[in-house]
């Protein structure tokens, strides 16, 4: 009995257009909602890579760093000189590839965001609530 009124109330509701046959708003929003969403979720992901090359490189400088404080120490200064600049340039390349990967992955995150935005324009468009 309680399922035949909820069906005849949501039947009334919607002949009135007191209700929506779309919960979640029209395809268009949805559409938008989830784009944004995957942007986000794609940004977020290139932040956290890049931040974890960054500091994968900054710890590989400090050890070279170190051996070359220990190769200076010894008595070895041309060591410790070729071991600076390892580090400096294994930072640096570290750095620039995490910098690389996040601005791909905010690329992707445009794209996937502008793609879902015009196939929700498109399905609006068309009246129909799947594409």
């Amino acid at each position: 009995m309680n399922g035949m009124l909820t069906a005849l109330t949501l039947a009334g509701l919607l002949s009135a257009g007191l209700a929506t046959a779309d919960p979640g708003g029209s395809i268009e929003e949805r559409m938008d909602r989830r784009g944004d969403a995957i942007e986000q979720r794609l940004q977020a992901r290139g932040d956290a890579v890049n931040q974890r090359l960054d500091d994968r490189g900054d710890a590989a400088e400090r050890r070279l760093d170190n051996g070359a404080y220990r190769a200076e120490g010894a008595g070895y200064p041309r060591m410790a000189g070729h071991l600076e600049r390892k580090g400096d340039r294994l930072d640096g390349r570290l750095d620039r590839r995490g910098d690389r990967y996040e601005g791909r992955m905010d690329r992707r995150g445009g794209r996937v965001d502008q793609r879902l935005d015009r196939r929700g324009q498109a399905a609006g468009a068309r009246g129909n609530g799947r594409h």
